[in-house]
């Protein structure tokens, strides 16, 4: 309004603008024409400038001028002006300026001109009208008009009432109730019904009454009655207080409306003869009593809903009965009608939608539609509706339908041309309609069709003027299945059509809208309306009836329920199944079998509730104790698989689900992943593989799915190619791939850092063989050109998408298949007139074009200095072959051919199978065996065609710029270790490759150095694996122990696979490998020993994990040592060191960590089975070595090598070269047993000792073997038990080292002092004055420190390990001197060490012709200390040992001279190790007597000092102590070990 008012610039400049500007606005206000809005701004105008005049703003004169101009513009300008002075006459009657109501008053006369006197006395005040002199006297007026009023009002008026007169009236109803069908109009009745009131005296109000009474009764008439009451009335008002007389009747108890009067209600209301608002006050119930009721069904139907879920106690059963009666008997007390539903209804019949949606706007939703006949009403009208489109987009081809006829009312809607007229009044009518659209099954098929024809239109309309429109049609169709299609399903009695129906409409929708709307369905829906409250009650009552009876023997009525149940309300039978499944995953199976009546929209909804139920955030995922993943979350995974394999459900939602979950770093679901391709695929991942599964899985597609799975996995064809093209549909093959890889270590660094270690290996394992798994299933299905365009380059897998190396080959190795192959047979078929050029030839070239990119590509994957080492090429092609190239298990397919032929004999045999059916398998068996033939004809060809490639390849592999050392740790860091614990096959792949690179004969390579690194120095690689790694690792070690095996059994298969290779080549020479040369091979009988000291390393190191108490240590160990126990232990005390070691973990994790107990018992049993196998030292490798035969400890880089010729002896580059070899951190490996101990041997080879001398030995010595063997086998004979023996031992070892303190004094006299050094003998002298008071001090002490070095050591504290042999023959001699047998002592482990690590000590510092004057110098020094009677021990033992001792020195002797000389020739980081002949005494010049004993008192000190590494100091003071807890500790050894020494065991 205030742009209407009179603005004050006109005012001021009312003569020369103003009047005109205010003129002009009353003229556009006149011709506005707003619904009588046009008045009011009149008045608001005219009332301004009045208010002008009266504020004495403006000149009464202009004003009137003005006003009586206005006049002529409309007709009822008087009447306006009038009321607007009746509003100032109030407002200047009520101001203190008397001036105000002057100039008003003074206004009022100045208008009386063109204002009628009439209307201002209508309008005006008395007193007002009297100041104006239109009446004399005020009072008298008011006088008058109460006397009018009354007249008009209360007086009786006397009509010809019913009971005086009833002729007018009987002619009335006649006149009404003729036959309308001639010509008689509603204008002839009309006018006699005016001559009859006036010929009567009729009351024309009764009139009416009876005009509607007739017309109640003959409501089929309303095209004459319609007009004759619009043109009999005159009043609205009227009309509608008779109707409302008439409802206000029937509002009584136990009376019911009638029908007829909602009609003629209703259409008086659609010919707007009466208005809504007006009617509504007269009908019953109020609209708070509807809000009312409603709110109670909710509750009732809640509480109803909440007995059918809760468990009641029987006491309260009875009460709930006793409130249900009363409940009851209140309802039979019949209320009165809804009169405004009966009203609405009528209003649906007639078509006005107007009105109704009115009405039903002021009730709760689905209030008014929950009663039947009004939904079935609104129903009849959308059909109406929606016809002329149905038949133009929605009827099925063939279909026949029903014509029906359009609605005659005026204010129906409009009838639906196109798709956009829905939005008018279709959608809005449906949407009223809500869940109770469910009366009519045909008008729910009819919106189903209609949407399915939309969403054609929608699909093919590309115009994006259109696509808009589109959109928005796109989402009314969408809320109208969320808020109506699927609500009606949930109250529609299993109608499996309609569901289906409904799923031809959903399958048009993108998972994403049909997951919201189920979503909807399912937490929403059910919460809105009474009857869906009970329902979902109802549901879970009899899914809990079925699921308690369900079981595998009842699987097909129990399914036929279920389906029955599921296909009015799916979402919460699943709901309550999927709970069930959670707790009890035995009902797994039955449950998957009795899904198999469900619809197509059924089995979408399941995956939308497994999905659900899998992301419930409520749910924790691990268990209570943070180890493992919850068995709620391993039930459905196990679910998802055989569901999704069964039956044919859409998987993008879930692997949209579980790429989500990998963006989101959780790993967890990936447990479904694995289900899924399990069981759709038919690719298992298990590290507990046969070793028969595991040939199996090195053939053909068809070998695999016959013999390399547990299970027998059929008709996967359908499952594998739904899940293929569900992943190339959403492009999700890739992504999984790459984010499964980057998660590996997602895994560890960014999951594992609150998580337990145990839980951190499991998820690490998950997300590894699932990733496995999916790309084998990838490999294996995707066709070329699919593969090839999704999976990039090598470089761009690793440089951009960070994925690890491995996982990077492995995604691309089916590439380079794939792209090899059909390379090959392009150039097969391009050259195929032509046959010129060999197959063979055709492969290696079409390798060459595909690989060379990669070999370019891999470069930039490391650093420059790696390539120095190893080729590109190499690195490549060790990545990009399978165990499939290198070799056809010829095996496996005779295996699995043999079973189809025992199959199809079984089915000849078998009488019940019918004939046709008994055909159709030996058809089927016969084709199969047909095709694993077939298939490995092909594998072998590919296989000759791969080993010519490596053959020509093989020279350009690895290059000579670096040591061997150096080549082989590069070629394990970066190829063989990764690739080894990938997975299981690739496992065997490694030891496989290593062994043929070895077979063909690959330059550079050394195969005994790569043996060696990789059974000396696997417990740090065995810590940092997760337990499925170790099973790989452990599959790996044992492949590569079998080929070992297989060259130690055998002889001739030594000379035949590695005499004359360059492997096992000890001098690697700048020219290249020399096959001729026999004296730089490695020989059989010394292969052995380093077989043994590979075995020795293997028990060390697993003592060492099993002793460190760690978890993961322990756990890895023992599940590495149960898979190499085929090939591992081989030798009887090292795997009796092993079971008691094992023993102990059985002891100590039993109640601690039970899952490691089971590991160690399993193990443990196992071991012992194995025992029958084992073989003592003696027979695992030869100990009759010949005198001249020496082989020395292995050197940081590898195993012992043979034994340079003498012209390369003293050369100074080859000294220092393995001086710096051997300062390399980390590359020492302890020397085999065999090595350590050659100069002990007792040999027939006629060096020494004669074979009679050797018998009479074991003569006497028979009895007292027997008991130092039964001694052996006791526990007490374990260093674990040695603890309980050590208090009844102390006394007898005090008096040992005392007695041997002062033999060891004497001997030194006898020698001269010269022999010893001084601090040795002042060492001696306090040995001795420490006398018989300290022998017992000194025997504690010794224990002390013999347990801190067992503690240090690790390897060595097991059941007696067997310790390598002593470095050199002079420390051997010096331990003889002290007549310690040092050759089982624990510590010589580490004496070996600092021996390996000081190569250069020795060859010029001790001649041969030396060694005779020692044994005899020796054989005195036992003499004298016999006639002492320093020990306790019976004489005849005593010549044994002198007999032994005398066998040694002549051994030593012979290869003392070679042993330093063995060291320097090594020129490429391995020592020489030989059977060979010692050079000429004569080669060295024999150094001076000082000399020679000044080097030998320094040896034999540094020999004490070595033996005791761990506590070696530089301080001369110590060495007494050490020396002394050598010889207890070694005394103490001696007891439980003789018998053993003649047994041989101990070399």
């Amino acid at each position: 309004m205030a742009t209407l008012l009179l603005q004050s610039d006109w005012v001021q400049n009312w003569e020369k603008s103003g009047k005109h500007q205010f003129v002009q606005l009353c003229k556009e206000l006149t011709e506005k024409l707003n619904h009588g809005c046009e008045v009011r701004d009149m008045q608001t105008a005219l009332y301004e400038l009045c208010w002008q005049v009266v504020q004495g703003n403006l000149k009464l004169d202009l004003a009137a001028t003005v006003l009586g101009d206005m006049m002529d513009l409309r007709e009822d300008m008087a009447s306006i002006l009038a009321d607007v002075f009746s509003i100032l006459d109030i407002e200047t009657n009520a101001l203190e300026e008397k001036h105000k109501r002057e100039h008003y008053t003074q206004l009022v006369g100045a208008c009386l001109i063109f204002v009628p006197e009439v209307i201002l006395k209508e309008r005006l005040d008395p007193e007002t009208l009297e100041s104006l002199g239109l009446i004399k006297q005020a009072h008298q007026f008011n006088q008058k008009i109460v006397k009018i009023k009354t007249k008009l009002f209360y007086k009786q008026q006397k009509f010809n009432l019913l009971r005086e007169e009833n002729e007018g009236y009987a002619k009335l109803i006649s006149e009404l109730g003729q036959d309308l069908s001639g010509n008689i109009t509603s204008h002839l009745v009309l006018e006699s019904i005016k001559s009859l009131i006036g010929c009567f005296n009729l009351d024309p109000n009764r009139v009416l009454d009876i005009i509607l009474e007739v017309y109640e009764g003959r409501s089929d008439q309303d095209r004459f009655f319609l007009p004759l009451i619009k043109s009999y009335m005159c009043e609205p008002l009227t009309l509608c207080h008779m109707l409302g007389f008439k409802f206000k009747f029937y509002q009584a108890p136990n009376e019911e409306t009638p029908r007829s009067l909602y009609h003629i209600a209703a259409a008086l209301l659609h010919n707007n003869l009466i208005q809504l608002d007006d009617l509504y006050v007269h009908l019953m119930p109020q609209d708070v009593s509807i809000v009312e009721e409603h709110k109670r069904e909710i509750s009732e139907a809640k509480q109803i809903a909440r007995k059918l879920v809760m468990v009641v106690v029987p006491s309260e059963k009875n009460d709930d009965k006793e409130k249900d009666k009363e409940k009851e008997e209140e309802k039979n007390d019949k209320p009165p009608d809804n009169q405004k539903l009966g009203l609405l209804e009528a209003l649906l019949r007639i078509g006005d939608w107007h009105h109704a949606q009115n009405i039903m706007d002021q009730m709760p939703s689905f209030y008014a539609t929950s009663h039947t006949p009004i939904a079935l009403a609104l129903c009849q009208l959308v059909h109406l509706t929606v016809e002329p489109l149905y038949r133009r987009a929605g009827v099925p081809k063939g279909a026949k339908t029903r014509v029906l006829r359009p609605a005659r009312c005026r204010r129906s809607p409009r009838p639906a041309e196109t798709f956009e007229d829905l939005r008018q009044d279709t959608f809005s009518m449906l949407c009223y309609l809500g869940p109770h659209l469910s009366h009519d099954p045909i008008l729910f098929a009819k919106v189903i069709r209609l949407g399915k024809g939309f969403m054609k239109e929608y699909q093919a309309e590309g115009r994006a003027e259109f696509k808009d429109k589109m959109e928005t049609l796109l989402s009314c169709f969408l809320s109208i299945a969320d808020q109506v299609l699927l609500p009606s399903l949930s109250l529609l009695e299993s109608n499996a059509c309609l569901s289906e129906e409904l799923w031809g409409l959903f399958k048009l929708f993108s998972y994403q809208h049909r997951y919201r709307l189920y979503g909807q369905w399912k937490n929403e829906t059910y919460s809105s309306h009474p009857l869906l409250v009970k329902v979902k009650a109802q549901t879970i009552d009899r899914a809990k009836y079925i699921m308690k009876r369900l079981t595998k023997e009842n699987v097909k009525p129990s399914g036929r329920q279920i389906g029955k149940l599921s296909h009015s309300n799916p979402t919460i039978l699943f709901d309550y199944i999927l709970s069930q499944i959670q707790w009890y995953d035995n009902l797994i199976g039955p449950v998957v079998d009795s899904l198999k009546y469900l619809t197509s929209l059924n089995y979408d909804l399941l995956a939308y509730c497994i999905i659900e139920a899998l992301a419930n955030p409520e749910k924790e995922k691990m268990k209570h104790d943070d180890t493992t993943i919850s068995s709620w979350l391993q039930s459905l995974a196990s679910l998802c698989g055989a569901v999704f394999r069964k039956y044919p459900i859409e998987l993008a939602g879930l692997l949209q689900y579980v790429t989500n979950q990998l963006k989101a770093g959780k790993s967890f679901d990936l447990l479904i992943l694995k289900e899924v391709v399990q069981k759709m695929a038919g690719i298992e991942i298990t590290d507990e593989m046969t070793s028969e599964q595991l040939e199996a899985m090195t053939g053909g597609e068809q070998l695999k799915a016959e013999g390399g799975y547990f299970g027998q996995i059929r008709n996967t064809k359908k499952s594998s190619q739904r899940l293929k093209d569900a992943l190339l549909d959403h492009d999700l093959a890739l992504p999984l791939c790459l984010l499964m890889a980057q998660q590996r270590n997602g895994v560890v660094f960014l999951e594992g850092g609150e998580k337990h270690l145990k839980l951190v290996g499991k998820l690490y394992d998950q997300c590894h063989d699932t990733l496995v798994q999916f790309g084998g299933f990838l490999a294996s299905n995707l066709s070329t050109e699919d593969y090839i365009k999704r999976v990039p380059s090598i470089d761009i897998l690793c440089n951009q998408f960070h994925t690890p190396h491995d996982a990077a080959f492995f995604l691309s190795r089916p590439m380079y298949a794939h792209q090899i192959l059909s390379r090959y047979d392009e150039l097969k078929k391009a050259e195929k007139g032509s046959r010129q050029q060999p197959k063979v030839h055709k492969y290696v070239a079409a390798c060459e074009q595909v690989m060379t990119p990669v070999h370019e590509a891999v470069v930039s994957l490391h650093p420059p200095r790696v390539w120095d080492d190893l080729r590109p090429q190499f690195y490549a092609t060790f990545w990009s072959l399978t165990m499939y190239d290198l070799a056809a298990p010829h095996t496996a397919y005779e295996r699995e051919v043999n079973k189809l032929k025992a199959q199809i004999k079984a089915i000849e045999d078998n009488p019940e199978i019918p004939v046709n059916k008994k055909k159709k398998e030996k058809e089927r068996c016969t084709a199969l065996q047909d095709k694993l033939l077939e298939e490995e004809r092909k594998q072998l060809e590919h296989v000759q065609r791969v080993l010519h490639r490596l053959k020509l390849e093989k020279d350009n592999w690895l290059l000579a710029k670096s040591t061997k050392n150096e080549t082989i740790t590069k070629f394990l860091q970066l190829c063989l270790f990764p690739r080894c614990i990938f997975s299981a096959i690739d496992a065997v792949y490694c030891a496989r490759f290593v062994e043929l690179v070895h077979q063909q004969k690959t330059p550079n390579f050394c195969t005994l150095l790569c043996y060696d690194r990789v059974f000396s120095a696997i417990i740090y690689t065995v810590a940092s694996c997760t337990e499925n790694e170790s099973r790989r690792y452990g599959r790996f070690l044992c492949c590569m122990l079998e080929t070992v095996t297989r060259w130690h059994s055998d002889r001739s298969i030594y000379e035949k696979e590695c005499a004359n290779y360059p492997g096992f080549l000890t001098i690697f020479r700048a020219t290249g490998f020399d096959g001729g040369n026999k004296a730089d091979q490695l020989d059989y009988e010394n292969f052995r020993h380093v077989v043994h000291k590979w075995h020795y390393m293997l028990t060390k190191a697993s003592v060492h994990c099993l002793e460190t108490g760690e978890y993961t240590h322990i756990r890895n160990v023992l599940i590495v040592l149960t898979k190499i126990l085929p090939c591992y232990p081989k030798v009887l005390n090292l795997g009796q060191a092993l079971e008691c070691r094992v023993h102990k973990i059985c002891q100590e994790e039993k109640e601690k960590r039970p899952d490691l107990y089971a590991l160690a018992m399993g193990y443990s049993g196992q071991l012992k089975g194995r025992k029958a196998h084992m073989v003592p030292e003696n027979e695992f490798h030869h100990k009759e070595q010949s005198v001249r035969s020496s082989c020395l400890p292995s050197q940081p880089n590898g195993p012992p090598a043979a034994k340079p010729p003498a012209s390369k002896m003293d050369d100074p580059g080859s000294e220092d070269g393995d001086r710096s070899k051997d300062k390399t951190p980390g590359t020492t490996k302890p020397l085999s047993k065999a090595n350590s101990t050659a100069a002990k041997v007792t040999t027939s080879n006629g060096n020494s000792a004669p074979n009679s001398t050797k018998s009479a030995k074991e003569d006497k010595e028979k009895s007292g073997k027997e008991k130092k063997e039964k001694k052996e086998k006791t526990p007490g004979a374990t260093p674990e038990a040695k603890g309980d023996r050590r208090d009844k031992q102390r006394e007898e070892r005090g008096k040992e080292e005392r007695s041997g303190a002062a033999k060891e004094e004497r001997a030194a006299g006898r020698e001269g002092k010269e022999r010893t050094p001084k601090a040795e003998r002042d060492k001696l002298k306090e040995e001795k004055s420490g006398g018989g008071g300290g022998g017992k001090e000194e025997a504690k002490e010794a224990s002390r420190e013999s347990k801190s070095k067992e503690k240090e050591r690790g390897a060595a504290s097991g059941a007696k390990l067997p310790a390598p042999r002593p470095e050199s023959a002079e420390s051997e001699r010096d331990n003889k001197r002290r007549k310690l047998d040092s050759h089982s002592s624990p510590s010589h482990s580490s004496s070996v060490k600092d021996a390996n690590n000081d190569p250069k000590d020795s060859a010029s510092k001790h001649a041969a012709y030396n060694c005779v004057s020692r044994s005899k110098s020796r054989e005195r020094e036992m003499d004298k200390k016999e006639n002492d009677g320093a020990t306790p021990r019976s004489k005849d033992k005593k010549e044994e040992k002198e007999r032994k001792e005398r066998k040694r020195d002549h051994i030593i002797s012979d290869s003392e001279a070679n042993q330093e000389t063995k060291r320097r020739k090594d020129e490429n980081g391995t020592n020489s190790c030989k059977n060979s002949k010692s050079t000429s005494p004569s080669s060295d010049p024999p150094p001076s007597a000082e000399k020679e004993k000044t080097k030998r008192s320094k040896s034999s000190s540094k020999e004490k000092s070595d033996s005791v590494k761990p506590e070696r100091t530089s301080s001369g003071g110590k060495k007494e102590s050490r020396h002394d807890k050598e010889k207890s500790e070694k005394k103490e050894k001696r007891d439980s070990s003789s018998g053993k020494e003649e047994k041989k065991q101990y070399p």
